[in-house]
């Protein structure tokens, strides 16, 4: 059985055939959604300055891994979207 490559196919499916959009998450998606939560209690001071670098690092990684490492262009795609979010953020908020 082969699979035509079609650009659905070259977008959503990984390199077994199977449709891939979503994924168990990853620890550096596990640990930015933990220190994002605690950033809600902690709004100020060292503690919130330490969860950002946190969260920052975290989804940058991740971003970075989906971009280079993404089982398919859906995944790559979201990756790189990630990263353009999160540097812009970054850049215009100061």
């Amino acid at each position: 059985m082969t699979i035509e490559n079609s650009l659905f196919d070259k977008v959503f499916r990984d390199s077994d055939g199977n449709i891939v959009i979503a994924q168990p998450p990853n620890a550096p998606l596990i640990v930015w959604g933990i220190a994002s939560l605690l950033k809600v209690f902690f709004s100020s001071g060292q503690v919130y300055t330490g969860l950002d670098l946190i969260t920052f690092g975290c989804i940058f990684t991740w971003g970075w891994q989906e971009l280079f490492q993404g089982v398919n262009y859906f995944r790559r795609g979201l990756g790189l979207i990630v990263l353009i979010g999160v540097l812009g953020s970054r850049i215009f908020a100061q």
